[in-house]
């Protein structure tokens, strides 16, 4: 059977009413309550640390500046984060939905065993990005510049990447289904039989070959 055309993820649809903006107090509470529609601007910590799962809806992250977020099980639904500059998210076990990140900084992102569905990253630079068993659907990376993306034993859908910048792509025992790398520079792709399910261009695969040979052990005379 022919595969049918790569199905591309759909996109946050955010909408806000008014929001709350005298939040700064609760939102840098330890083992605060959770919080909706409400906006955060130009805040500068230098640790977040939410000892609790806390659930952040329907709202809006402007200009955060900390060292380390630490946000086990962190819930995001309909919430925009831009400018973010942070050295350290953490937040496995995470489930992040109908939300985007923009224009932001963050040297790594521990989000393992997480859930992602409907997310975007666009313009942002990312160190490691630990995405290991996470399930992620309808996630798109659009102009990133990303170090090392780490996928293994992740199990991604509809999923793409143009105009993306990766140093390091780790597929061991993924599982891609409509995973678009078209636009996307790969600078190493680690065990490259986890690239089954997503799409290349042609271009991409000349550029690719070297990569793959070298990791397959192939000589090319």
């Amino acid at each position: 059977m022919t595969p049918g055309p790569t199905k591309a993820p759909r996109t946050p649809q955010l909408r806000f009413g008014a929001l709350a903006g005298d939040v700064v107090r609760s939102f840098v509470d330890a083992e605060g309550d959770d919080l909706e529609d409400v906006r955060v601007a130009e805040l500068e910590v230098s640790d977040l640390r939410w000892e609790v799962r806390r659930r952040l809806a329907d709202s809006q992250v402007s200009g955060l500046t900390c060292h380390t977020w630490k946000a086990p099980a962190l819930t995001l639904n309909g919430c925009r984060l831009e400018r973010l500059d942070v050295v350290a998210l953490s937040a496995p076990n995470a489930g992040w939905t109908n939300s985007e990140f923009s224009g932001s900084r963050i040297g790594s992102i521990e989000a393992y065993d997480a859930s992602l569905r409907q997310v975007s990253f666009t313009g942002c630079k990312l160190g490691y990005v630990n995405l290991r068993g996470a399930e992620v659907s309808d996630v798109a990376f659009t102009d990133c510049v990303i170090e090392d993306l780490d996928l293994s034993r992740a199990q991604a859908s509809r999923v793409s990447l143009a105009g993306c910048r990766i140093t390091r792509l780790e597929l061991a025992n993924s599982k891609l289904r409509d995973v678009d790398l078209r636009g996307a520079t790969l600078g190493d792709v680690v065990t490259p039989d986890g690239l089954r399910g997503a799409t290349v261009s042609t271009d991409q695969l000349l550029d690719l070959a070297p990569i793959l040979a070298a990791r397959l052990g192939l000589v090319v005379e």
